[in-house]
């Protein structure tokens, strides 16, 4: 099979101000503009990209409203202190030192100078999705227990989770309680018998839903990362299925692999 040429490559048809910002936030992101640079002027970006003003205007208007720059017309343009973070997914699996103990993930951007708080949305009984009824080995009518949060960092929405458990683990616990949970599930989970053992995660980039987009004050048509992830305990049985879903230029997640 013969590959096309460069010159035989389609053309992109997106518009130039889309084009540009795509370019820059490639920079932003690979750390060639790092936290607290100055992205390039005007002029320099007009002849870079052969665009006018209004063009490269809109595009910077993008990046800002994706919340990777900071600037307004006629000064410079910064990039954000914080413009990606690394989520370490392994770093949840663990339950807290003791049921007293905060979050794994607001001790993680705390330790990074950021303040992160989670608001409880829902809790109820409910028929989950269909990817997660196969997750949690559900037949396609049957309820699980919902939680449903919105993670917030430095007060700006973060991530939209909605966590499902079975109900005979969750009735009658504090999982079915409008409230917190000290030291998070893994604990609480370990104190009722069903010690995480083992964590599968599916990562998938989407266009955000109308609620996901709401929800987490996106102002682009960028992807949100979705991930499900499945919990399991002792003989491989499912307890914890969560949905987690976030701005997908804005975080990026970190696995750590050891050779067998």
């Amino acid at each position: 099979m013969t590959l096309p040429s460069p010159e035989e490559q389609p053309l992109d048809q997106r518009p130039l101000h889309v084009r540009i910002a795509a370019d820059l936030r490639d920079d932003i992101l690979n750390g060639e503009l790092g936290p607290g640079a100055k992205l390039p002027s005007t002029t320099h970006l007009k002849a870079r990209f052969d665009a006018s003003s209004a063009t490269v205007q809109k595009a910077l208007g993008l990046l800002k409203d994706e919340r990777l720059v900071i600037g307004r017309a006629g000064s410079a343009v910064i990039v954000r202190e914080h413009r990606q973070r690394t989520i370490r997914p392994a770093d949840s699996l663990s339950a807290g030192a003791s049921a007293d103990a905060p979050y794994p993930w607001l001790t993680d951007a705390a330790g990074h100078g950021a303040h992160a708080v989670s608001r409880l949305l829902e809790v109820r009984e409910t028929v989950p999705p269909a990817d997660v009824a196969l997750a949690m080995c559900l037949e396609p009518d049957d309820r699980a227990l919902l939680r449903h949060q919105l993670l917030r960092i430095d007060g700006e929405p973060a991530e939209l989770v909605r966590s499902y458990y079975p109900l005979d683990i969750a009735r009658g616990t504090a999982l079915a309680e409008a409230r917190r949970i000290k030291g998070g599930t893994p604990t609480l989970l370990a104190g009722l018998g069903f010690p995480p053992r083992l964590s599968v995660d599916r990562v998938s980039a989407r266009i955000p839903t109308q609620e996901e987009h709401r929800s987490l004050g996106l102002n682009s048509d960028l992807p949100v990362l979705r991930t499900l992830r499945t919990v399991f305990s002792d003989d491989r049985r499912p307890v914890e299925a969560t949905v987690m879903v976030k701005a997908g230029h804005l975080y990026e997640l970190r696995y750590e692999f050891a050779p067998d």
